[in-house]
């Protein structure tokens, strides 16, 4: 019986057309439709032969000291994989392969699954216990890639065709989610999701706002609405006011770089989320929060530190925070919600062979919100060559 291992290609393809072990006409004519058809190339393996892969009766669940689940990679997502690549934030590990939002097909189970930032944590210490592990105090959690095992393995990120993780670090992808536009939701969308939920920025009502409008901004739009609150974006960006509103459905739009829109919506908000990634000046946008009890949180990390005075927070009782992701269980929690509200990232999709010139774009902020690779798609052999 053919495997993953042994046919990739053919695994990857067959896991989009036919999930369930029998094929989807309409999920294979799509694929026909954008990659073609011709006779297959010397060596492929007939779908006969992948089908009872998917069929065969295994569980996520084994006995024994089994906890791993093995899934064929199709998408992975890149955004922070630039800052690490370059070594912007001064912890890269070299060889590399990037990767840490990754969504694939169970092997030999067929679920839809995820791993987002980490892949394991001490689970023993107070943090992990209160499901916390990206806190994890007992030696820290690994990152999903440019972190080391405790062996000393250095681990390898996503831009893969397979995957191997414990199944305690396994997330279940909503099933009318489609996969590559969820793949985002692993990083940017627990990166605003955790702080939303636990600043209290999630109430029905609250007037909360949106500092910068990229990956992260766009999704803590999207999760607002959701939460049912008021919500103004804040960006220097005049051309993004009308994406803001008509297409994210934000009800106010702030040029930060005006100084009567400003002073217009000073006061009104009770609370902030900044995902702007370059130093800016923090005081600007806390003079628009609500005096008394307002709240500023972090989750963009720029190369250079903030420079703050106390007298911008003292004489607002105002609150600054940071937030990293989440844990597990509200990673989870987080693509439940997603699912309940068709809650996906907007994302442009590239080939694997893209990707340094999507590493360029990047760089320049020309993405439109996040690209993700599609890796089951470039594993497709090319009858053109």
């Amino acid at each position: 019986m053919a495997s993953p291992s042994t046919a990739p290609r053919e695994f990857a393809l067959f896991t989009q057309a036919a999930p369930n072990g029998s094929i989807n006409n309409e999920a294979l004519k799509t694929i026909l439709a954008e990659y073609g058809s011709a006779p297959a190339p010397e060596g492929a393996v007939d779908f006969a032969a992948v089908a009872p892969a998917l069929k065969k009766e295994q569980t996520h669940h084994p006995e024994g000291d089994g906890n791993c689940l093995g899934f064929a990679a199709l998408d992975s997502k890149v955004c922070c994989d630039l800052h690490q690549i370059k070594n912007e934030w001064f912890n890269s590990k070299y060889p590399m392969v990037p990767g840490h939002e990754i969504v694939g097909i169970v092997t030999e189970v067929g679920d839809r699954a995820g791993i987002g930032c980490m892949i394991d944590s001490c689970q023993q210490c107070e943090q992990c216990k209160e499901h916390l592990e990206q806190h994890c105090s007992g030696g820290g959690s690994i990152s999903t890639y440019n972190a080391t095992y405790p062996d000393g393995t250095l681990t390898q990120g996503g831009y893969s065709t397979h995957y191997v993780v414990s199944k305690k670090f396994a997330l279940h992808v909503p099933n009318n989610l489609p996969l590559d536009a969820a793949a985002p939701l692993l990083c940017a969308g627990i990166t605003v999701y955790s702080p939303l939920k636990y600043f209290e920025l999630d109430k029905p009502g609250l007037k909360v706002g949106v500092v910068g409008l990229g990956g992260l901004g766009h999704m803590a739009v999207k999760f607002l609405k959701a939460f049912g609150c008021e919500v103004t974006v804040i960006s220097t960006s005049v051309s993004k006011k009308e994406e803001a509103i008509k297409h994210l459905g934000a009800d106010h739009f702030v040029i930060s770089k005006s100084e009567e829109e400003m002073k217009a919506a000073a006061n009104s908000l009770h609370g902030i989320v900044d995902t702007v990634s370059v130093k800016h000046d923090l005081a600007h946008y806390l003079s628009l929060l609500r005096p008394a009890n307002g709240k500023y949180v972090v989750v963009g990390i720029p190369s250079e530190p903030y420079e703050l005075h106390s007298s911008a927070l003292i004489f607002k009782r105002a609150i600054v925070g940071g937030s990293l992701i989440g844990g597990i269980k509200e990673t989870q929690e987080m693509l439940d919600f997603c699912g309940e509200h068709n809650i996906t990232c907007d994302i442009e999709k590239v080939p694997i062979d893209y990707v340094n010139t999507a590493m360029e774009r990047l760089a320049k902020n020309d993405v439109h919100y996040r690209f993700v690779i599609d890796i089951a798609g470039s594993l497709v052999y090319d009858y053109s060559k």
